[in-house]
């Protein structure tokens, strides 16, 4: 198994330029980065994604997107931004620590579309049936 990249980085903050810093988390610059200003925010304590990770410990890594996300755009004032969490390999996910990407976004960039075109209608007895069920597991999840 591989060492993982991220928690290289948290162990050594000087191998990767790091923008912000708290106790729970770390915030870099990507090797590659998919645009001007795009960053990474990791939890300093190793989980392969975010569905590992407890209520409190994703508290703080959300507060420090909301963080390092005001920065980007008081620094960068971008036209958007996109939030990025990917988890499980067909999510795209490469790196099995939790990380979420802040992606400054300008008109015509690099990065481009990436959701898919528009769809005809879908059935909507399904998705009425599909609301109902996710509601229920909503309920069922809040008595655990």
């Amino acid at each position: 198994m591989e060492p993982c990249p991220f928690c290289a980085v948290v162990a050594d903050p000087a191998r990767a330029r790091v923008v912000h810093e708290d106790a729970h988390t770390l915030a870099f610059f990507p090797l590659t980065p998919a645009t001007w200003g795009h960053t990474m925010v990791v939890p300093r304590v190793h989980s392969a994604d975010i569905w590992e990770m407890g209520e409190e410990e994703v508290g703080h890594l959300t507060r420090s997107v909301l963080t390092v996300g005001r920065m980007l755009r008081s620094v960068l004032a971008p036209a958007g931004m996109n939030i990025i969490n990917s988890a499980g390999r067909a999510a795209t996910q490469t790196v099995f620590h939790t990380h979420v990407h802040l992606v400054p976004r300008h008109h015509g960039d690099a990065m481009g579309d990436f959701w898919p075109p528009r769809e005809a209608p879908r059935d909507e007895a399904a998705l009425d049936e599909l609301a109902g069920r996710l509601r229920a597991a909503g309920v069922s999840s809040r008595r655990r």
